[in-house]
Formats: C-alpha cells, sequence, structure tokens
C-alpha cells in the first residue's frame, strides 16, 4: 500500500461554501423553536376544551413554562463555554423530548382530532381528552423505544456496490464504515468498546470514519475514544474531519486518531492494492473546516487527488453528503459521508434535506458517482433515535469482472 499526500491550494476550491437553506433558517430557530416546541403542546393538552380540573391545568401550565425557561438555559451551560456535562445532559434530554411532543401534539391534535369529529365520537370536551392521553401516551412510548435505539449497538448493515471500474482484483473488497460517534456529556466507553468488537466481526479490508468522533476536545473524549484503537483492518483504518471537531480542537483529534492507528486523510489518499488491481482512497477535511480559522484545513479535493491516476477507481471520504457535488464533477466512483443521522428523531429528516442532498442510503449522481450515507453510529445530543436507526455499515464493493474461480 503506497501513501501520496499534497495539500497545494486550488483556486476553484479556495471560496468558502454559499450559506444554504437550512442555514440561513438555523439562525433564527434558537428564537423562535423554543416557543413553539412549549407553547404548541401546552396549548394542545391544556387549553382546547378539556376543561382539566383548575390544578392540573396551572400545574401544566408552569411546567412548559418551566422547560421552555430550562431547556435554552441548560443547553447554553451545557454547550457553551462552560462545558457542563450534566447541564448538557439536562438541556440535550429536554431537547429531544419536547421535540417528540411537539410533533405528536401537531399531528394528533389535527388528525385524531378530525377523525374523532368525523367518527362522531364523544362530544367536545370528550375528544380533547382522547387527544390528550393519545399524545402523552405516544410521546411516552416513543421516548422509550428512541432511548432504547440510540443506546443501543448498531445493527450491521450489508450492501454490495458495484463500482463500473473496479478491477477483479479487488472485487469483494470489505469496506466498513463507522460515522457520527459523537462521544460525548454521556460517557459511552462500553458502548464505543462494544462498537469496535462488532466492526472486528466483519472481517474488514478497509475501516472508514468519516468524522464527528465526539463532542469535546480529544483531551476530554480520550476514554471513550481510545476503543477505536483497537479495530483492525487488512488493508487500513481511515478517517476524515467532521464539521464537530472543529467545535472543539480539530488538530487534536487529528493528531490522536494518528496515535490511535488510524490514517488521517486530510486532503491526501491512499492507494489500496489486490490481486494486482488498484483502488486510491482519498479523503478530505469537511466543507466546514476553512471558516474554522485553523492553518491548513480545507477541504481540497484536487489535493486529495493529487498525483492519481484518473484512470484509477476512488473511494472518497467526505463528511458532508452535499460534497458529493464537487465529487460527481471529479468524476468520483463512490463517496462514502454521514452527517445526516438519517434525521436521528422523525420527522426531522425533512428539515435535514434543506441542507443535504441525501440523508440516507444509496444514491447517484452525474454520471458515475455513486454516494452512501450512513445514518450514523452513535447520536448527537437528544438521547433518542426515532424511526431514524443507528448502524455500522458494510459495503462490498462489486466490479461488473469478477475473478473467475478456479
Amino acid at each position: 500500500m503506497t501513501d501520496t499526500s499534497s495539500t497545494r491550494p486550488a483556486d476553484g476550491e479556495a471560496r468558502a461554501p454559499r450559506p444554504s437553506g437550512l442555514y440561513r433558517l438555523m439562525r433564527f430557530l434558537p428564537l423562535v423553536a423554543p416557543v413553539l416546541l412549549w407553547a404548541v403542546p401546552c396549548w394542545v393538552l391544556l387549553h382546547t376544551g378539556q376543561h382539566w380540573p383548575l390544578p392540573v391545568t396551572l400545574g401544566g401550565t408552569a411546567l412548559s413554562v418551566l422547560g421552555l425557561a430550562g431547556m435554552p438555559l441548560a443547553m447554553v451551560r451545557g454547550h457553551g463555554r462552560r462545558q457542563q456535562d450534566r447541564a448538557a445532559i439536562v438541556g440535550d434530554t429536554l431537547l429531544g423530548a419536547s421535540w417528540v411532543l411537539f410533533t405528536w401534539s401537531v399531528l394528533l391534535g389535527v388528525l385524531l382530532r378530525l377523525a374523532l369529529t368525523v367518527a362522531g365520537v364523544g362530544g367536545g370536551e370528550d375528544r380533547a381528552r382522547i387527544v390528550t392521553w393519545a399524545v402523552l401516551g405516544t410521546t411516552a412510548v416513543l421516548l422509550g423505544w428512541g432511548y432504547v435505539e440510540a443506546r443501543r449497538v448498531p445493527r450491521v448493515r450489508r450492501l454490495d456496490v458495484r463500482l463500473p471500474r473496479l478491477g477483479p482484483g479487488l472485487d469483494g473488497l470489505r469496506v466498513v464504515l463507522i460515522t457520527d460517534t459523537h462521544y460525548g456529556p454521556l460517557d459511552r466507553a462500553r458502548w464505543s468498546a462494544r462498537v469496535c468488537e462488532t466492526v472486528n466481526t466483519l472481517e474488514a479490508d478497509l475501516v472508514c470514519h468519516t468524522g464527528d468522533i465526539a463532542d469535546g476536545t480529544a483531551e476530554r473524549r480520550r476514554a471513550q475514544a481510545a476503543p477505536l484503537g483497537t479495530v483492525r483492518a487488512t488493508r487500513a483504518r481511515v478517517y476524515v474531519t467532521g464539521n464537530h471537531e472543529y467545535y472543539s480542537e480539530a488538530q487534536g483529534w487529528v493528531d490522536l486518531m494518528d496515535e490511535l492507528g488510524w490514517e488521517p486523510l486530510r486532503n491526501r489518499h491512499l492507494l489500496l492494492e489486490r490481486g494486482g488491481d488498484t483502488l486510491v482512497v482519498a479523503g478530505v477535511d469537511d466543507v466546514t473546516a476553512e471558516s474554522s480559522g485553523l492553518a491548513g484545513h480545507r477541504a481540497h479535493l484536487a489535493g486529495a487527488l493529487d498525483g492519481a491516476d484518473p484512470e484509477l477507481p476512488v473511494l472518497l471520504l467526505a463528511h458532508q453528503p452535499k460534497f458529493v457535488g464537487r465529487a460527481a464533477a471529479a468524476g468520483i466512483d463512490l463517496q462514502l459521508s454521514g452527517h445526516t443521522h438519517g434525521g436521528q428523531i422523525w420527522p426531522f429528516h425533512h428539515l435535514v434535506r434543506l441542507d443535504q442532498p441525501a440523508v440516507a442510503g444509496l444514491s447517484h449522481h452525474g454520471a458515475r458517482t455513486v454516494l452512501y450515507t450512513s445514518r450514523g453510529t452513535g447520536f448527537w445530543g437528544p438521547p433518542f433515535r426515532v424511526f431514524a436507526p443507528s448502524e455500522i455499515t458494510l459495503l462490498v464493493l462489486r466490479s461488473p469482472h469478477p475473478p473467475i474461480a478456479p
């Protein structure tokens, strides 16, 4: 296996990406979202004809006001300068719970109430109370199930990916993808070890981590990340940065992954050779790297491919799926990405689609490029996954001309 690298700038890639629709929308969410997340459920559950006893109405309203005030405060203390893990856990949990409660207050508050009215079930107060208990029951079930889904070791998703330019000597190459582990305030060192044990059962030729290792610095989350050093691959273990590395001293994570035996592909590539055929394995920094201000950090595809034979197939690691536009223009064969979490808590994937060309799974772009977007191995923030299961992905690369058995 040969290692080549280059970090020379390219004029066509010197500009920072234009702000996306989701980014522009997100600027206003910190002001509007908390009010909506708590006020809408309060109105639907308590003030739309239920006529609860006064202590119930006052108590429920007080809890909503407390959540509205407490959630942003806990988020700021947990994820701001103070970085208080306990506050982060409280804020993240309240965020996830309020999102689920808001979603089902809206859906059941409209659809179930309409269905009951059409069916002629009960009077106005009876229908309002049925909606309230349905919302509370659905929310409780989904939060309980979502917590278990978030904390469990991901199931392995296996799929074959046919690449027209892949040589027969590389047919059957086993590539394992983990991403978005997001080690954070909840200590998941044991979970991390079990994930790595699962990866090792897959007998991978190449193991890839496409970023967002953790929320916090490498020094702070070292114990949770340490099991990554036990991952085995017959050819290489490679890593690229995600956007969350640039919130917490990205170079520290690059150095730690190097220390743990992973190859940080910072705008560089490796040549993976087998059976007389060669695959270029390239990686780029996250698209947010340039705006981080860290010297030398930027998404530089031309540098990553510098010196590679253009006739060889290329597997590219890029944290965000939206990099696929550049990848397709360059004729990349396969891009592996994460970042989206598959939406993590339904129906957040609709907002993700405003920012990314794909949310999960395989998609085709341009004349040749295949993109695989993982739903992620861990979770960010709220410890819940609802209708967006985590995954460890095994991709078996297939040549259009597999070798003939003797």
